[in-house]
């Protein structure tokens, strides 16, 4: 029997039209003369949905109960016996009720593909099994109901439902998505903008992955190996040197500045083994492209830029990243082109980077104030000396004559000076000798015999030694001032360096210590205080080595172990080490201000409160007394009225000064950390009613809105009634006439979310987090406004239930406080547990 097609509309979220557009679907095939029927959909309570059912066959549900609840199931025997040519299967992740034969919807559909039933369903981006820890990340939910990329990724045909993310917000405000009461919850925390956008460049990848292994599967059936620029894919060369951390952030680089670009990074294998790199650093380079998004190979080629160009068509690769060559000038010229070139040459399409590194040309070290001229030169000239010196004797014998034996001695002169400007005095002595050697033996009679028989041969070799001599000379002070020039360039360049670390703070310290243990060479250089500790280091010390030591004022040291140091490496080294001390004072008077920050704010809140004191308590204080003291004149008589005026007015004195003082007592223990909770499970309509009967004078300008799935939260319910009572008297007091504030209960994840929304003038998104601040009006300057505590005191007591109080922009203008508590876990959930 031929198997079904599998055909699944991918969306990025709830909302963008999966189940519409499959419905619609159906209902064209149906047009077209195909069976189709509908086997499970969901509509939601959407109307537009629903209404695209029209008039096409459903399949009835199977009833089953679970814990006495009725829940319906697709019922695949049904559809099965149906045999319909497709079927339309909505929510492929769902999870089948308990008792199900099969756990999973997917599972069902896969049983109506193998009875040759086609399928049309749909799913979310947050249901893939391989995205789904990174939605959770992105929007904070966590979504237990997941498919298997395999069966996706073994779907005949997978499609992008798209919406834009502000049209998704618009349906979702208008109604179309949610009903009324989740609307707010969800623009506020799932449906953010920046989500929805991240959700939609996911599900666009996910897509593209799938099309790249398509397009692979087909290059590779067709034998089709050029380039194609579907898409940026970048290779990067690592030979496991410490230049590969440079060329992995590179590629990156290069291939995310082209949208769904990949990564690719590939060590490629000698087959000899001798070119192996050390498995440590290949392993920490495996993890950094790892860690950005990208993959690791390795191939085994005996030609490695061939295997390299080969690695990167096969991979479609449209950019290839290598690191300059680590060799020398000298020995690049020696062994011909390197493995840059030879790639370059044989990329044919593939676009080549050739990136600098810190390893081309070695860490900054500074140069050593030894000889003036290196071994390597030394060497070079006393191998000039060999290969020229019987060279020139070869050509000029064969050209000998008695009138040739001027220009012989002119050339052998020559190189005498040749060899001195390379390797210095003893090449220059090698070479003068062997040469008046050779022109007494070859060129003056009697030939074939060393015999000097005249002064004046005598004199002409040690004219060739005095001429050496004095040549080398010339060239060693040359290098000599060279190297001194170099050396103080370095050093001026090492010493600027660590003075600007310093000027830039923070991590100055550890910075001075890097670009130190370079410069010199060392193994590891650390700051010990005076009581032995270990402020800061580098490196790790080897046992056996030479340590040096050297103070970084009273209350420090350095120690280094490596090479021993020279007298004047010893000499800059004090003037590094004072700057380690101007480091280490830095470092301590930052962590001194960094400790008067707290104290700095405790003397606001202080001078913030004596103002308060000063003023808001004085004025129901004054009001208070000014009443009784009229009660109490004996000289004046007060009608029934005015006696009830003035206790009225003293009444309610008294009763904002408790209201103030209240306040401040409460904001005292948030701030001093002792506040009481007594937290228990708790019912949060309970809590709701409760806290609009206090507030009895705005209950015509509320309005309640509780979701039927609110789970019971953990919470004192005391404090959360103080928490509400507070929002809700705020919101009346802000809110434009005859518009009610909304109070709403709903859930997002395992967290209660209650919002207090208002329609008033708001506040300015960056100020924001300055409501909750003691003693912030907001530049409100009314008296009667209190002392600006009353949203600290909210805060304060939410956080000490374990939960949350943020302000957000009302939709549509305004401000919603938002409390968000933990939710208790469902009994029912706990038992199946």
């Amino acid at each position: 029997m031929k198997r079904g097609r599998l055909r699944v509309l991918l969306g990025a979220a709830p909302g963008v039209g999966k189940t519409y557009t499959m419905l619609e679907e159906g209902t064209r095939l149906r047009r077209d003369g195909k069976d189709v029927v509908v086997a499970v959909v969901e509509t939601h309570g959407r109307e537009a949905t629903a209404a695209m059912l029209g008039d096409l066959e459903i399949v009835p549900r199977r009833t089953t109960s679970h814990r006495g609840v009725e829940l319906t199931e697709m019922d695949v025997d049904a559809v099965l016996e149906r045999n319909p040519d497709l079927a339309l299967v909505d929510e492929l992740a769902h999870t089948n009720a308990p008792g199900s034969v099969r756990q999973k919807r997917w599972q069902d559909v896969q049983v109506l593909l193998d009875a040759g039933i086609s399928v049309v369903s749909t799913v979310n981006v947050q249901h893939i099994e391989s995205l789904n820890d990174v939605v959770e990340k992105i929007t904070g939910a966590a979504q237990r109901e997941t498919v298997p990329d395999s069966i996706l990724r073994g779907a005949d045909q997978v499609e992008v439902v798209d919406l834009a993310p502000q049209a998704l917000r618009d349906r979702l405000a208008e109604g179309n998505v949610y009903p009324a009461v989740r609307v707010d919850a969800a623009l506020s925390n799932y449906f953010r903008l920046g989500n929805l956008t991240a959700l939609r460049e996911l599900a666009l990848l996910w897509l593209a992955d799938e099309v790249d292994s398509a397009l692979k599967a087909y290059r590779r059936e067709k034998g089709i190996d050029s380039k194609w620029e579907a898409r940026e894919r970048v290779v990067v060369a690592l030979t496991g040197g410490p230049e590969g951390e440079t060329l992995i952030r590179r590629g990156a680089r290069i291939a995310a500045r082209s949208s769904g670009g990949e990564l690719v990074t590939v060590h490629v294998i000698a087959q000899d083994g001798l070119r192996d790199a050390h498995p440590g650093a290949l392993s920490a380079q495996r993890a950094l492209t790892e860690k950005l998004g990208g993959t690791y190979h390795q191939v085994v080629g005996g030609d490695v830029p061939e295997a390299l160009v080969q690695f990167a068509k096969a991979m479609n690769a449209s950019q290839l990243v290598i690191g300059v060559s680590r060799r020398s000038r000298i020995t690049a010229a020696l062994s011909g082109p390197g493995i840059g070139a030879t790639v370059i040459r044989e990329s044919g399409d593939i676009d080549v980077h050739i990136v600098t590194h810190a390893a081309a040309g070695g860490r900054f070290t500074l140069p050593r104030a030894g000889g003036a001229l290196t071994l390597r030169r030394r060497l070079l000239g006393g191998a000039l000396a060999l290969v020229l010196g019987p060279l020139l004797t070869w050509l000029l014998v064969a050209f000998r004559s008695d009138e040739s034996l001027t220009s012989d001695v002119l050339v052998y002169q020559l190189l005498v000076v040749v060899v001195a400007l390379v390797g210095g005095i003893w090449p220059a002595l090698f070479a003068a000798v062997l040469s008046g050697v050779t022109l007494d033996f070859f060129f003056v009679e009697p030939y074939d015999s060393i015999t000097v028989g005249r002064p004046l041969h005598l004199l002409t070799l040690i004219l060739y030694v005095v001429i050496a001599l004095l040549v080398s000379y010339v060239v060693d002070q040359a290098a000599r001032k060279s190297r001194s020039a170099a050396r103080a360039l370095a050093e001026s360049e090492l010493l600027a360096a660590v003075a600007g670390g310093v000027i830039r703070g923070q991590d100055a310290l550890h910075a001075i210590l890097s670009r130190t243990q370079d410069a010199f060479r060392l193994r590891s250089v650390s700051v010990i205080d005076t009581d032995g500790a270990v402020v800061d280091s580098v490196g790790t010390a080897r046992r056996g080595e030479e340590t040096t030591v050297v103070a970084a004022g009273e209350k420090a040291r350095l120690e280094m172990t490596g090479p021993p140091l020279a007298a004047s490496e010893r000499r800059l080294l004090t003037v590094i080490a004072a700057q380690v001390e101007t480091a280490l004072e830095h470092k301590a008077l930052s962590a001194t201000a960094e400790s008067a920050g707290p104290m700095a704010q405790v003397d606001r809140v202080r001078t913030a409160l004596l103002a308060a004191v000063g003023h808001d308590l004085r004025r129901p204080l004054a009001s208070a007394t000014a009443a009784v003291t009229g009660l109490q004149q004996h000289g004046v008589v007060w009608d029934d009225h005015d006696r009830d005026e003035l206790l009225t007015t003293a009444h309610e004195s008294l009763d904002a000064l408790s209201a103030l003082v209240t306040n401040l007592l409460d904001v005292s223990r948030v701030q001093a950390g002792a506040l009481a909770v007594s937290r228990q499970p708790l019912d949060v309509d309970d809590v709701l009613f409760a806290a609009m009967d206090e507030l009895q004078a705005g209950l015509g300008r509320m309005e309640l809105q509780i979701a039927d799935d609110v789970p019971p939260v953990d919470a004192d319910p005391v404090l959360l009634q103080r928490v509400l009572v507070n929002l809700l008297d705020n919101a009346v007091k802000h809110g434009p006439a005859g518009v009610p504030v909304r109070l709403s209960a709903s859930t997002f994840g395992d967290v209660v979310e209650i919002r207090v929304a208002d329609r008033g003038p708001g506040i300015s998104p960056d100020r924001l987090d300055l409501v909750f601040v003691p003693f912030q009006r907001l530049g409100d300057t009314d008296n009667t406004a209190g002392l600006g505590l009353g949203l600290a005191i909210a805060k304060g007591f939410t956080e000490g239930m374990g939960g949350t109080l943020t302000a957000e922009e009302t939709p549509g203008g305004g401000l919603t406080m938002v409390v968000s508590l933990p939710a208790l876990p469902d009994p029912a959930e706990k038992a199946d547990a």
